[in-house]
């Protein structure tokens, strides 16, 4: 792995708030481009007064937390043990007066192991049981970072992108925490800046253009998905890796109601799969796969109004999704109550919202509860039927409620 160079945590905070080259950070402070590459080195001079205000402002973070050491000596160890840190949780750590011994190698697969186990878990546990811990967990690596060195010191910061990553996937799709989630996922790219990671990277950089596309912010989504798929030509991403990428960049454009351009894209990941690679996919990587490119296929054919095909594409990846992946098939079953009520068909559309709601008391996943609450807002036109009935005597049943709310 090539050695870490320059500042990676200004420049991933740069990228994060919507700056990705140095004039445009520096147009953003107020101070001239060289000044600006001057604090993307190993050793960025010390700001300003009123230069590091406007900073910290932009960014949202402190100088210490960016990159810079303060003037007449190195940060103190509080410091750089908890720069990745959230603010709210660095009071957790007890650091000691004393410079870190350096840790054993040992400590990168230790803690690399509790990484990859998290990234199982997340596929069956609550979110409100494991988000605690993989913040623990990313506390603990913060903590290890600078008390490692060389490769140890790239495999932690990786482990502990990928930690942030899984922190802020939870925070986003299952807890519908927006806002906290991208400050979770630009501590995951100052990591994986740390690591020299590019894929990472990319991947992190994808998930930060979820919230603008949900927003209709199409220019900013944009932006980050050009961010992305440079990040993912530096580290020779897999044909999964540049699928994902087209479908991510599809649902930003269905969200934005640029559905042709969204069916592009998945053609093209389509072929782009089809065609395959010589390169690896990374073993993070294991939220998409060729099914679930369908499933990005069959809800972007049903926001453009093509029922017919959304149906079949639907029932296809509802039948080949695998048994364990229960979250996605909130999701399908969702879609495709969807795709019956826009059909005009309130008993279809209604069987595949409580088979929804069955799936939810499972496990829980908000976002195949916004499909269900979309799906009976849909059904508004038929709300005197029986089968609506039913449907709302389940959606707002005790324990579906009580479910909803403690989550």
């Amino acid at each position: 792995m090539a050695r870490r160079v320059g500042n990676p945590r200004l420049k991933a905070a740069a990228v994060a708030a919507g700056y990705p080259t140095n004039q445009a950070l520096a147009e953003a402070i107020g101070v001239g481009t060289r000044q600006v590459g001057r604090w993307m080195t190993d050793t960025p001079p010390w700001p300003q007064p009123t230069v590091g205000q406007a900073i910290e402002r932009i960014l949202g973070q402190s100088l210490e937390s960016l990159g810079f050491t303060p003037p007449g000596g190195t940060a103190s160890t509080r410091a750089r043990r908890t720069a990745l840190a959230p603010a709210a949780e660095t009071g957790l750590v007890a650091v000691p007066a004393q410079a870190a011994t350096l840790q054993p190698a040992s400590v990168a697969d230790d803690y690399s192991a509790v990484t990859r186990a998290h990234r199982r878990l997340y596929w069956s546990l609550a979110p409100a049981t494991l988000h605690p811990a993989a913040l623990a967990h990313a506390t603990l690596g913060c903590t290890l970072l600078p008390e490692t060195a060389g490769h140890t010191k790239h495999l932690v910061a990786a482990a502990l992108a990928e930690t942030w990553l899984l922190a802020g996937r939870i925070e986003f799709f299952d807890m519908r925490e927006a806002d906290r989630a991208q400050q979770t996922l630009l501590r995951a790219l100052q990591a994986a800046g740390e690591a020299n990671d590019a894929l990472l990277g990319a991947a992190v950089l994808a998930h930060t253009a979820f919230a603008p596309a949900w927003a209709g912010e199409h220019e900013a989504a944009v932006e980050r998905m050009v961010a992305a798929r440079t990040y993912a030509r530096r580290g020779l991403a897999s044909a999964e890796l540049l699928a994902w990428l087209d479908a991510v960049e599809a649902e930003c454009e269905t969200r934005c109601g640029n559905t042709r351009t969204a069916l592009h894209l998945i053609g093209h990941a389509e072929d782009i799969l089809a065609r395959g690679s010589e390169h690896t996919t990374p073993e993070w990587l294991d939220w998409f796969t060729a099914v679930r490119l369908r499933a990005f296929k069959g809800n972007t054919q049903l926001k453009a109004g093509h029922l017919p095909q959304a149906r079949e594409t639907l029932r296809g990846v509802l039948e080949d999704l695998d048994a364990a992946e229960e979250k996605q098939a909130t999701v399908i079953l969702g879609d495709l109550a969807a795709v019956e009520a826009a059909a005009g068909h309130p008993e279809e559309a209604c069987g595949y919202a409580v088979r929804a709601l069955d799936q939810l008391e499972r496990t829980w996943y908000a976002m195949g509860m916004d499909r269900v609450r979309e799906v009976r807002r849909a059904l508004a036109p038929h709300q005197h039927e029986r089968c609506v009935r039913e449907l709302d005597d389940r959606l707002y049943g005790w324990s579906t409620t009580v479910s909803a709310l403690a989550r």
